[in-house]
């Protein structure tokens, strides 16, 4: 490899106060894989050859058994001497599967009508709702992965996949299975049945109990999903009747994540801290206590700019994040409502643009921040022995990434060392 960045440093520091100098760069490096996951890394004129060379087998003597003694497989060579490689990227916040579009509230917004106007008049999350419970588990397949695709050609190869588009039994356990069979990349199913109130129930208190009751453990017995997640927002699900779900599901065994703090400041991102969330995402409307309480925590800010494009709102204050400690992640929030853009260019643009995160911020929030709000930051993002052999190589140099949206700077994408 002519250039390899690690990224190691992100991982040292824990993807928090990053810099250029945390990218771990080697130049003429290689990568000694197997099995999938790294065994060495470092310059190619250092390599090991116990790594790369066969160990054969002692000569049979007459009348005795040969010695056991482990044989290397074959060493298989992948040239990419003028390559730019670097750890492939993860995209921690979608809403992949679903059917139906919603461009006509594209336009009402445009118009001036809001998104909880629209909502309130049936459409917003309910619109895609109708669509998603009447859709065949195969058509939802069929664009689900025609979507993951397009992300795969970004060079990612970590998705993590939201239900909540059926807010029913049936339609929420399908949206899961179609989830957990798309391929080509590593798929990490949420389970997001508390993303509105559905019309069969008169109350969010007698919705949340039928989750609790009913669907949350035929979600954990049948393995469907390890995560929950919940939109704790004013007009959908408020913090008390919030708590007690997200408690219940981590009784269960579930990781929990919140949609906090988005369209108002609803008490998400404090819940999500004290309770330990692995995430709290958007985080549009906090101020400089939940900050603080954030950078104290485990606990990854995951900010959204493309669903506060659509939606005209405030970017988060992203550079008060970083300053105090935060750990930050960055996704598109892909969906058919307010991020219906995959780009994940554009996202990057707009965190530069109007967040002031700088390239290194901005890389360790795509790789080492968002594989942290997904709990597998010891499995991926950086190039570090014991870790998957996740990669892409750019036809770029680093400094061009996230300035030129529509440019395609990925060349190749690497999962557990294998060609995509």
């Amino acid at each position: 490899m002519a250039e390899l960045h690690t990224f190691d440093g992100f991982a040292k520091k824990d993807g928090r106060k990053v810099s250029e100098a945390d990218f771990g760069t080697l130049k003429n490096a290689a990568l000694i894989v197997e099995d999938g996951r790294i065994q060495w890394c470092g310059p190619d004129r250092k390599i090991p050859p116990s790594l790369v060379k066969p160990v054969r087998q002692p000569a049979r003597q007459p009348g005795r058994l040969p010695a056991r003694q482990p044989v290397r497989q074959p060493v298989r060579e992948i040239s990419l001497d003028r390559a730019l490689v670097m750890p492939s990227f993860v995209e921690c916040h979608t809403h992949l599967v679903y059917a139906g579009d919603r461009s006509q509230e594209f336009e009402l917004r445009n118009q001036g009508v809001s998104y909880k106007e629209i909502a309130a008049r049936g459409g917003g999350i309910l619109s895609t709702m109708r669509a998603t419970r009447q859709a065949s588990a195969g058509k939802l397949l069929e664009r689900a992965q025609f979507a993951l695709d397009r992300f795969v050609e970004q060079g990612v190869t970590v998705v993590e996949v939201k239900s909540g588009y059926a807010l029913d039994e049936a339609g929420e356990l399908k949206m899961l299975q179609v989830a957990n069979k798309l391929r080509r990349a590593r798929i990490v199913t949420t389970f997001l049945g508390a993303h509105a109130l559905p019309p069969e129930f008169g109350s969010t208190s007698a919705y949340l109990d039928f989750l609790v009751g009913r669907l949350l453990p035929k979600v954990r017995r049948r393995k469907l999903s390890s995560r929950v997640d919940i939109f704790l927002e004013k007009g959908f699900f408020e913090r008390p009747e919030s708590e007690s779900y997200l408690l219940a599901a981590r009784d269960l065994g579930f990781q929990i994540t919140l949609h906090a703090d988005q369209l108002s400041l609803s008490g998400g991102t404090d819940l999500g801290v004290e309770l330990g969330a692995l995430s709290v995402d958007h985080v549009l409307q906090i101020k400089e206590e939940q900050v603080r309480k954030l950078a104290r925590s485990s606990t990854t800010a995951v900010l959204l700019p493309l669903a506060d494009l659509y939606l005209s709102c405030p970017y988060p204050r992203a550079r008060l994040m970083i300053d105090e400690g935060v750990r930050v992640a960055l996704a598109t929030d892909f969906n058919p409502g307010s991020s219906p853009c995959q780009d994940l260019q554009l996202v990057g643009l707009l965190a530069r643009l109007e967040m002031k995160m700088s390239l290194a911020e901005v890389l360790c929030a795509y790789t080492f921040g968002a594989a942290a709000a997904l709990g597998l930051q010891s499995e991926q993002a950086s190039l570090q022995v014991g870790k998957r052999a996740d990669f892409i190589t750019l036809n770029c140099g680093l400094n061009e990434l996230f300035y030129s949206p529509g440019r395609p700077c990925v060349r190749s994408v690497y999962r557990d060392g294998a060609l995509q």
